[in-house]
């Protein structure tokens, strides 16, 4: 249920966030100087700026500061190549302590079946196509992209327990698994990312972004003795299914590089 919660969260923000673009539009297109007198010979070339965009999930370092069980950092940017298309990835780095218990049917504890920290690092590599019309001067974006994604990482394992093989006369019997801490490391995971999302521009060059992705697990390579429950940067790992999914929000500089002209529409 907590994750549920946490989905619902995440969905009302980036819908606030995308009502919020418009607006911004609005308030530029309100700015904007009146060209309607000025004719195809007398209007000054139009050019739009080019360049890199970086900075920083906004959300991991919350969770970091809110959860005593995880610490994380991303960075992220982005390179614009044409009007709509950009360069974009994401590099960062994760640990979460992860531990399950078994309670029976009145709800009291009666063992710890695993306890583990998770640690490693990420990247993300792929593109964003901005499907949002922007008028001249504008630099929001609603966007789609892909990402392959690439995770190494290592396990601190404290503790596990395994059932008794003979389940049949046991069925609720275990066996010690180990209570000597142990590392299991040269762990790695690679996945193909679908994103949504969309950034707009407080102020100049300044963006606050937020995002949705949805990934599918391509390779992984697991200890014999835990498998993967969750991995740094793909989140958790369903045991039935190879889909997993993830969000982010950010703030971001615009670095502008170079200047390419643009047509004008003819409403501009």
């Amino acid at each position: 249920m907590r994750h549920t919660g946490a989905f619902q969260i995440h969905i009302g923000l980036l819908f606030l966030l995308l009502l919020a673009t418009p607006q911004l539009s609005a308030q530029e297109e309100e700015n904007l100087e009146p060209v309607e007198a000025a004719t195809e010979e007398t209007r000054p070339p139009r050019s739009e700026a080019y360049g890199l965009r970086v900075g920083v999930d906004l959300s991991r370092i919350l969770i970091s500061t809110l959860d005593d069980k995880y610490t994380g950092l991303e960075l992220v940017g982005d390179y614009r190549l044409k009007q709509n298309l950009y360069l974009a990835a994401e590099l960062g780095t994760e640990t979460r302590e992860i531990s399950e218990t078994l309670d029976n049917e009145n709800g009291v504890n009666i063992i710890e079946l695993y306890n583990f920290e998770s640690s490693g690092s990420y990247l993300k590599l792929g593109v964003d196509y901005n499907t949002y019309e922007n008028w001249f001067g504008m630099n929001n974006s609603i966007y789609i992209g892909a990402r392959y994604a690439f995770s190494t990482f290592s396990k601190d394992l404290n503790s596990y327990t395994l059932f008794n093989s003979n389940r049949y006369w046991n069925p609720d019997s275990f066996i010690d698994g180990t209570q000597a801490p142990q590392e299991l490391s040269g762990l790695n995971a690679s996945w193909i990312e679908m994103v949504a999302g969309v950034k707009a521009e407080l102020f100049a060059n300044f963006f606050l972004g937020a995002s949705i992705r949805l990934g599918y697990l391509v390779s992984r390579k697991e200890s014999d003795i835990l498998p993967h429950i969750w991995i740094p940067g793909f989140n958790r790992v369903n045991t039935e299914s190879s889909f997993g999914s993830s969000f982010n929000y950010t703030l971001t500089y615009f670095l502008p590089l170079y200047r390419k002209a643009r047509a004008p529409k003819p409403e501009e």
